[in-house]
């Protein structure tokens, strides 16, 4: 009885992040999440208050996130992430067509 018992355990394998906390291993570079974060809240800011800056900034972090993602992670998210970077850049200049001013040295 012990025998057939032990045939039938299996050994744990760990994957590269542990998927309760979504913590990652040692050695694994969380860069595309926190790019995909910091796009997704500079996509609110240009969206919610018309910021320009925060919009173009969450295109260029939209970028950053893509070009450090892994191969295996989620697309949705990457695609989200650009498809609200890229909405608040439109919609910042459909509210406002003029050009990006720089305010803090005129």
């Amino acid at each position: 009885r012990r025998k057939r018992k032990k045939e039938r355990l299996l050994k744990m394998k760990s994957s590269g992040i542990n998927a309760e906390y979504g913590v990652p291993k040692e050695g694994e570079d969380p860069m595309a999440e926190y790019m995909n974060l910091l796009a997704m809240l500079f996509s609110m800011c240009g969206l919610m208050m018309r910021f320009k800056w925060a919009a173009w900034a969450a295109v260029y972090c939209a970028f950053i996130g893509f070009s450090n993602s892994r191969s295996s992670e989620d697309t949705k998210q990457i695609f989200s992430s650009f498809m609200l970077s890229i909405s608040s850049v439109v919609m910042s200049y459909l509210q406002s067509p003029t050009p990006m001013a720089i305010s803090y040295f005129s």
